[in-house]
C-alpha cells in the first residue's frame, strides 16, 4: 500500500469521523430545544423527590431563587442534562458505527455487550440516586431543621432552585459514572492489563479508594457516602467474577 493510498485512507476516517460528531451534535441540540420546551416538567420530575421528603411536615415549602437571572439559567442547565442524558446511547451507537468495520467478527462481539451494559448501569445509577438515595438525604438534612424551641429563633430550609437540581445532577451523573466500574475493569481485563487475582489482592486499597471518592463525589453527609461506597463495593465484586469469567473463556479458547 502506497502512501498516498494510507494517506486517503486516515482522511475518509477523519471525514468520517467528522461527520458522525457532527450528527451526535445536531442531536443534542435538537434534544436540548425539545427538552427546554418540556422544562416545567423536567424540573417537576427532579423536585419530586424532594416534594415527596416534605409533604404533610405541616410546613409550608418552596423553592427560591435570588439572582434575576438563576431561574432561567438553571432551565437551561437542566435541559442540557436531560437531552445529553437521552442522547448518550445515540452517541454509543454513533461510536460503534465508527470502529465497527475495523474490527472482526468475534470482537464485535466481545465489544457489543459492554455497549449494551454502558447505557443500562448509568440509568440503574441515576435510579438509585433518584428513588433511595436523595429521600434519604433530604430527610437526614431536613432533621436539623429547628422549630425555635431550644434555639433562639427557628431554622427552616428555602432551598435554593440552582443548588437543589444542580446537587440532583450531579449525584445522577456521579453515580451512573461509578456504576461503569464493571465494564471498565472487564474491558480491561479483556486487553490484559489486569487479571482477578490482581483484583482481589488490592481488594483492602480498593475499599479504602472507594469510600475516598464517595467523600469527594457526594455531599457531606453520611447517607449519599455509604450509598455511593456499598453499590461499588458490590460492583467490584461482582467485576472479579465477571474476570474470572473472561479468563476462563479465554483459558478455553486457547486450550
Amino acid at each position: 500500500m502506497t502512501k498516498s493510498q494510507n494517506d486517503g485512507g486516515l482522511i475518509s476516517h477523519l471525514v468520517e469521523l467528522r461527520q458522525r460528531l457532527i450528527n451526535s451534535l445536531i442531536f443534542l441540540f435538537l434534544l436540548f430545544v425539545i427538552c427546554y420546551y418540556y422544562s416545567d416538567y423536567i424540573y417537576g420530575f427532579l423536585v419530586d423527590p424532594y416534594a415527596k421528603a416534605v409533604d404533610g411536615d405541616g410546613i409550608e415549602r418552596r423553592l427560591i431563587f435570588t439572582a434575576l437571572q438563576e431561574t432561567f439559567l438553571t432551565y437551561l442547565k437542566v435541559s442540557f442534562f436531560a437531552a445529553f442524558f437521552i442522547t448518550s446511547p445515540f452517541i454509543l451507537i454513533q461510536v460503534w458505527k465508527f470502529i465497527a468495520p475495523g474490527l472482526y467478527e468475534h470482537e464485535k462481539l466481545a465489544i457489543m455487550p459492554y455497549l449494551i451494559l454502558t447505557p443500562i448501569l448509568f440509568l440503574l445509577g441515576g435510579m438509585l440516586v433518584y428513588y433511595l438515595i436523595m429521600p434519604l438525604a433530604i430527610k437526614f438534612f431536613l432533621s436539623f431543621e429547628s422549630t425555635g424551641l431550644t434555639t433562639t429563633l427557628p431554622i427552616q430550609l428555602e432551598a435554593k432552585v440552582n443548588e437543589y437540581l444542580s446537587l440532583v445532577m450531579k449525584l445522577i451523573f456521579a453515580f451512573g459514572l461509578s456504576f461503569q466500574l464493571p465494564v471498565v475493569l472487564s474491558l480491561l481485563a479483556r486487553i490484559g492489563l489486569v487479571d482477578s487475582k490482581f483484583l482481589s489482592e488490592r481488594r483492602k486499597y480498593v475499599v479504602v479508594m472507594i469510600f475516598a471518592a464517595a467523600a469527594i463525589l457526594t455531599p457531606p453527609d453520611p447517607i449519599t457516602q455509604i450509598g455511593l461506597a456499598i453499590p461499588l463495593l458490590i460492583l467490584y465484586e461482582l467485576s472479579i467474577l465477571s474476570v474470572k469469567i473472561i479468563e476462563r473463556k479465554i483459558e478455553e479458547k486457547n486450550a
